[in-house]
Parts: structure tokens; C-alpha cells; sequence
């Protein structure tokens, strides 16, 4: 009976020899223009030896590399940034569509309160007007705010965001205490009293200074359009 050779029957080496991987750029020579990733790992020789000359080649691909990372960080950042900026703009076309469809004051208070916070991902909504000195509550759902308190907190703002800081209980309510940052914006419906839409965050960081605030002044006049057309009349 034939035996094999230990040669034939041994496993055969998955390791790529030198000139293997010379003959293979050799016969490529596109390799690392369709690879580009791979030049920033190679180590190239310097280019002279151990004397008073010395080679800034290996700096100057170092700091090139450096570059290429910072590059390739602001492109992921971007991405990042973009795909957040269009999942708000969704949200937020998605609450001024519940918005239209409250029919009436009563509705768009149970939308601001009940539906915005998961549309918008905060924790607390709220709605509210200047009442005058009583306070006497307009309507369900919507808060009676102190005269000129609009004035007072917004100032000549439209829209105001505070990272870090705790809500107020005369716009948020029992609300309040779950508010670590939040945004205010202001209502000016034609013909009636200032108002504040408050969202409230229990993210420090859920709102801040360097945010956007396009889509919640297009929300705050899609609100006031709609109470212009539901405020009860006298």
C-alpha cells in the first residue's frame, strides 16, 4: 500500500512571503490608488542614514496623517450631525402635523402636553398665555401666565435655550422639578394675549446654546396660526 509523503501531507503556509506581496504591487500597480486607506499605515524608509543630514520625509507624512485623521473625524461628525438635524425636522414636521389636526383649543392643549414630548423627544410641553392680575384659568390645559412674564423671561428673544437649569414652575407646572434644560418660545398670536410654548428637558444637555432654533420658531407660528382660529371667542 502507497504511503503519502509527509511533504504532500503537510498543511500548506497561509502566511504571504515578501516577494509574494512585491510581485503582487508589481503586477498592480493601481493597488493603493483603489486602496487609499492602506498609505497612511505604511512605514516608508528614510531616505538617508545616521549623519548630519536629516530626512523631514517622515515628518512631513506624519503630520499629513494627523491631518487625514482630523479630516476623516470632521466627516464623521458631519454625518452625524446631519442625520440628527434631519431626524429633528422630521419630529418636528410630525408635531405641527398633530398640531393642525387638534380642531379646536382644548385638542391642541392635549397635543402639546400628551403628544409633543414623545414627538420631540422631551420630557414636559407645555402651553400658557398672559391671563392679567387673577390668573383665572383660560381654558383646560392651557396656563395663565403673569402679565408681562413673556417680557421678563424672553426678553427681545424668540426663542431661548438653557442647558443645565431648572424649569420654571409658573411655565412647567408640577412639571418643573423634572427640568434640567429647556427651550422657550415665544407666541405672539394677532389680537391676543403673548404666549410661551415651554419644553422641558431631564437632559442637562437636552437643549443648549449652540442649537438651532428654525424648526421651533416655524412651530410656534404653526401654533399661533391655530389659535388665532380656535381662541373662544368673548
Amino acid at each position: 500500500m502507497a504511503h503519502k509523503s509527509e511533504t504532500a501531507n503537510a498543511p500548506t503556509s497561509s502566511r504571504v512571503s515578501d516577494e509574494q506581496v512585491a510581485t503582487y504591487l508589481h503586477d498592480h500597480p493601481d493597488f493603493l490608488l483603489d486602496h487609499p486607506d492602506l498609505v497612511t499605515t505604511i512605514t516608508l524608509p528614510a531616505r538617508f542614514d545616521a549623519g548630519p543630514v536629516v530626512d523631514l520625509q517622515h515628518h512631513v507624512i506624519a503630520r499629513l496623517r494627523e491631518e487625514i485623521e482630523q479630516l476623516r473625524g470632521c466627516a464623521e461628525h458631519l454625518i452625524a450631525t446631519s442625520r440628527s438635524n434631519m431626524s429633528t425636522q422630521t419630529r418636528t414636521h410630525e408635531a405641527a402635523l398633530a398640531i393642525l389636526a387638534a380642531g379646536g383649543m382644548g385638542g391642541l392643549a392635549h397635543v402639546i402636553a400628551d403628544d409633543l414630548p414623545g414627538l420631540l423627544d422631551v420630557d414636559v410641553a407645555t402651553i400658557g398665555f398672559e391671563a392679567g392680575e387673577t390668573l383665572s384659568p383660560l381654558m383646560t390645559g392651557i396656563r395663565a401666565l403673569p402679565r408681562g412674564l413673556v417680557e421678563r423671561t424672553l426678553g427681545d428673544a424668540e426663542v431661548m435655550l438653557r442647558s443645565a437649569a431648572a424649569g420654571d414652575p409658573q411655565l412647567f407646572g408640577d412639571g418643573a422639578g423634572l427640568v434640567a434644560s429647556y427651550a422657550l418660545v415665544r407666541l405672539t398670536p394677532p389680537g391676543l394675549p403673548g404666549g410661551i410654548i415651554a419644553l422641558g428637558s431631564r437632559n442637562e444637555r437636552g437643549f443648549h446654546n449652540s442649537q438651532g432654533t428654525e424648526l421651533l420658531s416655524f412651530l410656534a407660528r404653526i401654533v399661533e396660526d391655530c389659535v388665532v382660529r380656535w381662541w373662544p371667542a368673548d
